[in-house]
């Protein structure tokens, strides 16, 4: 079994808990307007490489992840379940904790194959950075091409199935900052037991290089980038929209 990887990270931080070795997996079928790895989306790209090989280059320098471990990202990882499956079975049995950043854009419960893979590789997973770019259908597509409901039926998923979940949200000035939205985010979000953190994620433009490099418009090229002092006062929003829930559901 082999994966097709963009490239790999001996020291991620920002990538879950601690310091991480990081997996950059290619092929993407979100085309989102402010990502900044549209290096990334081909599926026909990167280097064809096996977990085995992988995980030896996460074991030279593994001192460095004691309190971190592996975290696959993209791309999409979702789309090579068995690559993922065979990497993180090596890593269960080393007792290195795993994670994936995904969108959930792929997940689809109505193919029992995948699905029964999907189940597999939760059992191996530690933890799930689940990428919601935008709680509204229609915005979402918008923001991405795609519709967001196997995104949210997603985290459905890892809420029956228990997998520690943390939610990122990019704000984007006139996009993604809106409250209505935000607190909907929240009310949607605040359902779930698995729920473990919440990171809004200032938007930013040190992407627009790689366009320019690849020959691609940038979709965002007008729109500035976040005003980090604003993001405590959008996170409080989504916040009092989790509360909000919690309230309702406990009959409060």
């Amino acid at each position: 079994m082999k994966g097709r990887i963009h490239s790999l990270e001996s020291f991620g931080t920002v990538d879950g808990p601690g310091t991480r070795f990081v997996v950059f997996v290619q092929g993407c079928p979100l085309r989102c307007a402010y990502c900044h790895n549209p290096d990334t989306w081909s599926i026909e790209g990167g280097t064809m490489m096996e977990p085995r090989e992988i995980f030896v280059q996460y074991e030279r320098n593994q001192a460095f992840y004691k309190s971190g471990g592996i975290t696959v990202t993209g791309g999409e990882p979702l789309m090579q379940l068995d690559f993922l499956i065979e990497l993180f079975t090596i890593a269960r049995e080393k007792q290195v904790h795993t994670c994936i950043d995904t969108s959930g854009i792929v997940f689809n419960s109505q193919q029992p194959a995948w699905m029964k893979k999907l189940d597999e590789l939760m059992e191996l997973t530690d933890l799930v950075l689940l990428d919601i770019k935008h709680i509204d259908s229609e915005q979402h597509t918008e923001l991405t091409g795609k519709p967001n409901e196997r995104v949210l039926e997603f985290a459905e998923y890892l809420n029956k199935k228990q997998v520690d979940m943390w939610i990122r949200h990019v704000v984007v000035p006139g996009i993604t900052d809106d409250e209505k939205y935000l607190y909907e985010l929240g009310y949607f979000i605040g359902q779930f037991s698995n729920l473990k953190a919440l990171d809004l994620l200032p938007y930013h433009t040190m992407g627009s290089a790689k366009y320019e490099k690849l020959g691609i418009e940038y979709p965002l090229k007008d729109i500035p980038a976040m005003a980090k002092d604003v993001m405590p006062e959008k996170k409080q929003i989504v916040i009092n929209g989790i509360k909000k829930r919690r309230q309702d559901d406990s009959g409060q």
